[in-house]
């Protein structure tokens, strides 16, 4: 069984935990969030406790090794949920290149970028974007999947490019640079 899967995660106050219909149902001041349980798997409410149990007998291996790989992906699930809820998750991408800006529009992120005509990209409801300086965007939400998905989907629409860095990077994201065609044969 595995180490993390069967570690209990702890229910802070305002948080409000249900076990519905084979879902667990979290929700909390910032919003509500499900998801569905594995089959295989049982979460349990406790002594204002989650317990994740793997319900399958160990003595049929192949079923076994499937939802034992699951159990601690469930938790983990299960406490980014409980996270969400209370803290919420953000992703802050950066802006890169002369020129190149961002601005909202109403429930729609405008980017310009170098390109013949400004990107659009449409905000999902539960996602809040905020921009500072129009080049540094903070994406905030209460799943953690969803604010990773809607970042990744920006910073594929320009990635940075290693020759002279311009794009869309997460902040801290190291880009090594690459030397151009001037420095590979150049010598005096």
């Amino acid at each position: 069984m595995a180490k993390l899967g069967r570690r209990p995660i702890k229910i802070p106050d305002g948080v409000k935990v249900e076990i519905k219909d084979n879902k667990v149902i979290v929700s909390g001041k910032k919003g509500k969030l499900e998801r569905e349980i594995f089959p295989g798997l049982k979460v349990e409410v406790k002594d204002g406790q989650i317990f994740v149990i793997n319900e399958v007998p160990k003595k049929h291996k192949k079923l076994y090794r499937k939802t034992d790989a699951l159990h601690g992906l469930l938790r983990t699930l299960i406490f980014n949920m409980v996270k969400g809820v209370t803290e919420g998750f953000e992703k802050i991408l950066e802006i890169h290149g002369v020129g190149y800006k961002a601005e909202l529009k109403g429930k729609e992120l405008i980017l310009t970028l170098g390109f013949s005509h400004p990107v659009k990209v449409e905000i999902p409801e539960d996602i809040k974007v905020e921009i500072v300086r129009n080049t540094i965007l903070f994406i905030r939400g209460i799943d953690k999947e969803k604010v990773g998905n809607f970042a990744a989907k920006i910073r594929a629409i320009y990635p940075p490019e290693p020759y002279k860095g311009k794009g869309i990077r997460y902040r801290g994201e190291y880009v090594r640079q690459k030397v151009g065609k001037a420095g590979v044969g150049a010598t005096k």
